[in-house]
């Protein structure tokens, strides 16, 4: 399981830093100061749960031998997959097309909180699991 999170954890890393770099030299002319800004929001909680799932993984695989429940280490990381998903995919998309359609920010603007809070369940259950496994690295 290990191995599937540790593929999330880079693939998002790769498309943020491409992102980013696509926010930083190509919209910069395009988005308005605050537009830009939040689409930078966007970049960096997907990196940082990027980070976060590649984390993940390795505590994953250094503590399999006492049995950590991979149910909780899963959960953990289909909220940190879901929550870069719809908090930086909806960020994204809010930035973006503003530009070309300023009326889907009433579609999409609800769905950023609900990856907020897929990020928040997400540590919750990571330390749910050390707290239960009484983990000491």
């Amino acid at each position: 399981m290990h191995r599937k999170i540790l593929l999330w954890g880079i693939a998002f890393a790769i498309i943020a830093v491409l992102l980013g770099a696509f926010g930083a030299h190509a919209l910069k002319s395009v988005l308005s100061p605050e537009k830009l800004q939040s689409y930078e929001t966007g970049v960096r909680y997907q990196l940082i749960h990027a980070l976060a799932l590649i984390a993940l993984s390795i505590y994953s695989q250094q503590n399999q031998t006492i049995h950590i429940s991979n149910k909780g280490i899963a959960f953990a990381a289909h909220f940190f997959i879901v929550g870069c998903c719809l908090f930086s995919g909806s960020i994204y998309g809010l930035s973006l097309l503003s530009v070309i359609h300023p009326s889907w920010s009433f579609i999409l603007g609800p769905i950023t909180p609900i990856g907020g809070l897929c990020f928040m369940l997400g540590w919750v259950n990571w330390a749910r699991v050390v707290w239960l496994n009484k983990v000491d690295m």
